[in-house]
């Protein structure tokens, strides 16, 4: 079992890179995303969102193992949080956009992708006072909330630019 939860807290090792690990355990995001976009194109929104939701669930359940595995309280290793949140980002792009926007394409993906990563890094409220949650909680709620306003800022930016 602590197999499976290294594996799905590193998004199956990409946290374990030493430079950058939030940013390479977001592929992991981009990755699940993309492949439930091809697996399963007529139920995408629920995919989505059920896989957050589950991941998220997961996530903020091992208290008790990071801190028996790792001596911080928010290890760089831990990116179950940046997969759940590229998911949450995307998902709510898509679910603002309707269904006659169509399934997000590469260049939106890409753009999620970065936008994510500014509001993760940027932790505007009350992302920031979100990390203070105990536990695992703390770690994972902070990138939902980061996920929420990229999601939005990609709705209101990306038609701009025509995508």
């Amino acid at each position: 079992m602590d197999r499976l939860r290294f594996l799905l807290i590193t998004a199956c090792g990409l946290g374990l890179s030493p430079f950058a690990p939030g940013t390479v355990g977001t592929l992991g995001g981009v990755v699940l995303a993309i492949g439930l976009q091809f697996a399963v194109p007529d139920h995408l929104q629920i995919a989505w969102w059920s896989a957050a939701a589950v991941l998220f669930l997961f996530g903020t359940l091992q208290s008790d193992y990071v801190k028996r595995t790792w001596p911080r309280e928010d290890p760089g290793a831990f990116v179950l949080d940046e997969v759940v949140g590229y998911l949450v980002t995307i998902a709510t792009y898509a679910a603002l956009r309707g269904e006659a926007g169509g399934p997000p394409g590469g260049l939106a993906h890409m753009a999620a992708f970065f936008a994510f990563r500014f509001f993760d890094v940027a932790k505007i409220q009350p992302a920031r006072k979100l990390e203070d949650l105990p536990g695992a909680l703390g770690i994972m709620a902070d990138d939902q909330m980061a996920g929420l306003y990229a999601g939005l800022s990609l709705w209101l930016v990306l038609p701009w630019l025509g995508w």
